[in-house]
């Protein structure tokens, strides 16, 4: 097992038991790391009841604030002196952007080339660019060698009509990577990120088909469909010294969906 003790973990965007992000934290408590959560302030009430009886602080916080955000760097500056390992897994899009309408919404989606710009803006900011508020507004914090990790997802790459415009936000979430690896390699912080298969998380029930691709997935990705867990103990390799020498990277964990061509069944 992976020893932490005495590193110190800002994790964004637990939303329930269900995230992936929830998953990375119990992870992070197993290997003795000191842990803090941001949430969003509609979600505070059940993050705290999750973790009542664990050795977790947890912050309300609406990722676009920079006033928000930097009083959770001034609290931990003054608890913790320094931030070891951080991680970005905040994403949004309302069905606008998209342009799939979950159940209980009755207002019809727009097509992929009509997605309202304001709508898609205030996605980008949560989805993408809070990714590099975070980064800035840490910078100061961060330990020298310390390791940040931030949530992706293949559409990014390939076409997933009920993904649509959150797609856009991935790709550009992944070039920010590459962009802070490059800046923060000369202070020796690395930066990387998870592309995780489809977990059946809140946030993943808002996808369009979501149950269907995860039955395409069973069938057709060499190791079939992943576990929160799964994704949890990638992130638990980039937080931890293992990975010292890894920055830029673009990590599937998907059960190897990523490398196929087609769909396909294996029972057949």
């Amino acid at each position: 097992m992976i020893d932490n003790t005495g590193k110190n973990a800002l994790l964004f965007g637990v939303r329930n038991d269900s995230s992936i992000v929830w998953a990375i934290a119990l992870k992070l408590v197993e290997s003795k790391c000191n842990v803090a959560l941001s949430v969003d302030h509609d979600n505070l009430s059940v993050v705290q009841t999750l973790v009542k009886d664990l050795p977790i602080e947890v912050f309300a916080c609406d990722i676009r604030k920079d006033d928000e955000l930097e009083l959770i760097f001034t609290v931990l500056g003054k608890k913790w002196q320094q931030i070891d390992y951080m991680l970005h897994g905040v994403a949004y899009g309302n069905h606008k952007v998209m342009c799939s309408s979950p159940p209980g919404v009755k207002e019809e989606a727009p097509d992929f080339i009509d997605i309202p710009f304001d709508d898609f803006m205030d996605s980008f900011d949560i989805s993408a660019f809070s990714f590099m508020r975070i980064c800035k507004m840490g910078r100061s914090l961060l330990a020298e060698q310390a390791s940040i990790l931030t949530l992706t997802y293949h559409a990014s790459q390939k076409v997933f009509p009920g993904y649509a415009g959150m797609a856009i936000n991935k790709a550009a979430l992944e070039n920010m990577v590459k962009y802070l690896a490059y800046y923060f390699g000369k202070s020796g912080i690395r930066v990387n990120a998870l592309s995780a298969g489809l977990v059946m998380t809140t946030s993943a029930g808002g996808i369009k088909g979501v149950r269907k691709l995860r039955k395409m997935t069973k069938n057709s990705a060499p190791l079939g469909n992943i576990s929160k867990e799964d994704v949890a103990n990638g992130a638990l390799y980039y937080f931890s010294d293992l990975s010292k020498g890894n920055t830029g990277n673009l990590h599937y964990i998907d059960g190897g969906l990523n490398v196929m061509a087609v769909a396909t069944d294996q029972n057949e």
